[in-house]
């Protein structure tokens, strides 16, 4: 969701996706949830970005007043989760305010953490169900549940991003929300690919701080990881059918190189079949059009 009205702009590597303002967010939305869907996540383009991301906490922020409108518009019947990171809203590009660590510069773990709970606590006062942090920060999930509870919102869940991966497949999504970047990578707080047993570790770092349930993303490379962590934990899973993902089946579907709809539903029980209790996917309009066809 972008400022403006009348916007709906479309997402070049993710044919069918857009960028949208308040007004056809809400008409998105409602054409969604009459196809039986439930469950939406905000992402945000901000007015303006700093080095700190502070648009991301202002009572008036684009995702705010997604919020406002969604629930004003929809009350109940749908269930709205924001994303919580910086990434979006600072001119870095990264996931919070930086410093420099060992003669490098990266992001400030500490500093970050103040802040995120402060973007939860807006969005909840602003009608977020669930309160998803993505930016992998150690100690996120006990600032954000100490921040909640402290402003009276003991029964917002957490979904914590506890298994995010350094991915490739990240691309597209970058040109959605305008957030490349703009030097190095995420590497040093993101997850190394390679790595399994990070994994378990993360999770159970989170679920002891509090979440609710937890997310692996992305999801296709990594149904083993799903699978390991349904197996060893038994909480709600979620995994995230990410854009480079969504984007390889669109472009290959669009060449005639497979059946789009005939992969797209098998990727899809895949990730349920490794485990996962709800997908997060950039197909999920067309996947309910198609299960409603039989």
């Amino acid at each position: 969701v972008r400022p403006g009205s009348g916007i709906r702009n479309e997402i070049s590597s993710m044919p069918g996706n857009f960028q949208l303002s308040v007004d056809r967010l809400i008409d998105e939305v409602g054409a969604a949830k009459d196809l039986g869907i439930r469950g939406f996540i905000l992402f945000g383009i901000p007015t303006f970005k700093d080095a700190t991301g502070s648009s991301a906490l202002q009572d008036d922020g684009i995702v705010q007043q997604a919020l406002r409108a969604l629930k004003q518009t929809f009350k109940n019947e749908v269930v709205l989760l924001t994303d919580e990171c910086f990434c979006e809203y600072t001119d870095h590009g990264h996931c919070g305010p930086l410093c420099e660590v060992q003669g490098r510069v990266d992001v400030d773990n500490d500093a970050t953490l103040e802040i995120l709970a402060k973007q939860c606590v807006s969005h909840a006062m602003a009608g977020a169900d669930i309160v998803a942090p993505s930016g992998m920060m150690d100690g996120m999930v006990q600032a954000i549940r100490a921040g909640l509870d402290e402003a009276g919102f003991e029964e917002i869940p957490i979904m914590s991003y506890a298994a995010k991966y350094a991915s490739g497949f990240y691309g597209p999504f970058r040109e959605a929300a305008e957030s490349p970047p703009q030097f190095g990578d995420r590497g040093s707080y993101q997850m190394d690919p390679a790595n399994g047993d990070e994994a378990e570790r993360e999770v159970e770092l989170d679920l002891a701080e509090g979440a609710d349930f937890i997310m692996v993303k992305p999801a296709l490379s990594y149904l083993d990881i799903i699978r390991r962590v349904k197996q060893r934990f038994h909480v709600p899973v979620a995994a995230y059918n990410v854009s480079g993902e969504f984007a390889m089946v669109k472009a290959a579907g669009a060449k005639g190189w497979i059946d789009e709809r005939r992969v797209t539903m098998e990727i899809l029980t895949s990730i349920k079949r490794a485990g996962a209790d709800l997908i997060l996917t950039y197909h999920c309009r067309d996947a309910a059009k198609w299960l409603r066809q039989g």
